[in-house]
């Protein structure tokens, strides 16, 4: 008998508590509705994400729609998955868009807004400006009667007044020296090209320069034309600048390493957890480099694709890879456009090197410490010293001759090369950091384009600025800046800030490839370059 009452208690009071707890919510709920209004959210089998959504638009204090809790709730989502997996808004969508495309449609002029006024720094040739008579150092004044100058305008501003669907009509007044009356233009809008090989020249009697700034679709495009003008002039060596590149279409890094490797070696893979391994091999298709000796320049901020070419080069054992450790960003992206135009882009694979390498760093810290991991790097002593480069012995692969190579964030050099220090000093730094050297070269090139308009090569136009004192003004509009000219600072940064000078000088008279045909002049990268191209260096295996 006592055996069963403890049993009958055992089953009865787990009940009596139960709907005592019960209760007792029930009563607290109803109090607490009485007090706050607060209630008890119970998520059916629907996405509870769109129930929070709903929940908010229906209930917030103030009006909010659901498109716009979306548009905030998305971003915050994606980004815990990775540095890279990023949603983008139609707006944003499309000028990534035209980055990638390589064109846009436009007028066709490269601008900057100096003194609060829209001035013409160049025309792009045979586009619709030239075509309808506009020049370098125009001013526009208005776009469509909205008046640009004098107002405070930025450079989103006057692009988004300038671009337009092409074929449709804008209207300019400028102004223009030597007339007083506002000259009315009217530019018909096309498809503008955006050139990703920024500049290209022989830099030596054999060996030929190219700059990649990013890789569009008409990327491989452009390294042909550039490497068939120069093989032309005799050129059997080249070097492929990727410093600053942060990558673009695969395929177009691919089909440049393509015309340099033989049939059939790797060039990269691709593999995800809802992805297969994707191989991309060397082609017949390709061999307009077969014969050509290539070095690739890369540093901290070379990423991506650009990191896919170093890697192919270096891995296939093709040729010398230079300068310092690239970014490190090894995941591949798709996209998905929504009705709207806004796109997701999901990281769903990883990139390899044909060795095996994953040359992504590690983002498990978060975004923060992700992105600046390049400035630690500087902190650390890596942009110095080549010892300082983290190597994880555990991560160690081997090019198709046997050289150890090494994972684990980005892609190390062959030879390493600090970066250039020597001509550092106070005075460079206050330069630089206000952007004079820039600035007072849209100033100079505005005061003399009667007679700078005519200089068609670089030692013309270094004569020019030799005999018209162009650095003796530099100094004077430093000066005028309120920055002291100490001569022990103009005997450490002299020549690099002159260099500087003459380059931004050059690039508004005779293109981006002068530019950097001035500029190469004092670079340790290009200088060690040029000496493993002169000496015949070959690499080591172990």
């Amino acid at each position: 008998m006592k055996e069963y009452n403890n049993t009958r208690f055992n089953i009865i009071l787990p009940v009596v508590i139960s709907l005592s707890v019960i209760t007792g919510i029930m009563i607290a709920e109803i109090f607490n509705k009485s007090n706050t209004n607060s209630s008890i959210l119970i998520a059916p089998e629907k996405d509870k994400l769109d129930m929070v959504i709903d929940y908010v638009a229906n209930e917030y204090v103030d009006e909010v729609s659901r498109e716009e809790l979306s548009e905030i709730a998305i971003p915050k989502f994606l980004e815990s998955l990775d540095p890279h997996t990023v949603y983008f808004t139609a707006e944003e969508a499309k000028s990534m868009e035209e980055e990638l495309e390589g064109n846009f449609e436009g007028i066709g002029i490269q601008f900057n807004i100096f003194r609060d006024t829209v001035l013409v720094v160049n025309v792009i040739e045979d586009g619709p400006s030239e075509q309808s008579g506009l020049k370098a150092g125009d001013r526009i004044v208005k776009v469509n009667d909205t008046l640009v100058a004098g107002v405070g305008i930025t450079n989103d501003v006057v692009m988004s007044k300038l671009k337009g669907p092409g074929g449709s009509i804008v209207t300019l007044k400028i102004f223009r020296r030597g007339i007083k009356e506002l000259i009315p233009i009217k530019i018909q809008r096309g498809e503008i090209p955006l050139r990703s090989v920024d500049a290209y020249y022989k830099i030596t009697d054999k060996t030929g320069y190219i700059k990649i700034t990013s890789f569009s679709r008409n990327t491989h495009t452009q390294f042909i034309d550039a490497v068939f003008t120069m093989k032309k002039e005799g050129i059997t060596s080249v070097i492929i600048d990727l410093r600053n590149n942060s990558g673009g279409y695969l395929n177009s890094a691919t089909d440049i390493v393509d015309e340099f490797l033989e049939n059939g070696k790797m060039i990269v893979y691709t593999q995800g957890r809802a992805r297969g391994k994707k191989v991309i091999n060397a082609t017949t298709k390709r061999s307009a480099c077969a014969e050509l000796e290539v070095v690739v320049l890369i540093d901290d901020f070379s990423a991506s694709a650009a990191e896919i070419l170093a890697g192919a080069i270096q891995d296939n054992d093709r040729g010398f890879v230079i300068g310092r450790r690239s970014y490190g960003k090894g995941l591949v992206q798709e996209s998905t456009t929504f009705d709207d135009g806004s796109v997701i882009r999901l990281t769903t694979s990883r990139y390899y090197t044909p060795s095996g390498r994953c040359i992504q760093k590690s983002y498990e810290n978060g975004l923060d410490e992700y992105y600046a991991e390049v400035y630690n790097r500087y902190l650390h002593g890596e942009f110095l010293v080549e010892d300082s480069i983290p190597i994880n012995d555990s991560l160690i692969f081997r090019t198709t001759k046997g050289r150890p190579v090494y994972g684990g964030g980005g892609i190390m050099p062959d030879i390493f090369v600090p970066i250039d220090t020597a001509g550092y000093s106070k005075l460079y730094s206050e330069i630089s950091k206000n952007a004079l050297e820039y600035t007072f070269s849209i100033e100079y090139v505005d005061k003399n384009r009667d007679a700078l308009q005519n200089i068609d090569n670089i030692d013309g136009l270094l004569t020019f600025l030799k005999n018209d004192g162009m650095m003796q003004k530099f100094w004077a509009y430093v000066s005028a800046s309120g920055i002291t000219v100490r001569q022990r600072d103009v005997y450490v940064s002299g020549k690099y800030i002159e260099n500087n000078v003459k380059a931004y000088v050059a690039r508004q008279i005779l293109g981006d490839s002068s530019f950097y045909q001035i500029a190469n002049t004092i670079d340790p990268v290009i200088d060690t370059a040029l000496n493993v191209i002169k000496t015949g260096r070959k690499l080591k295996f172990d």
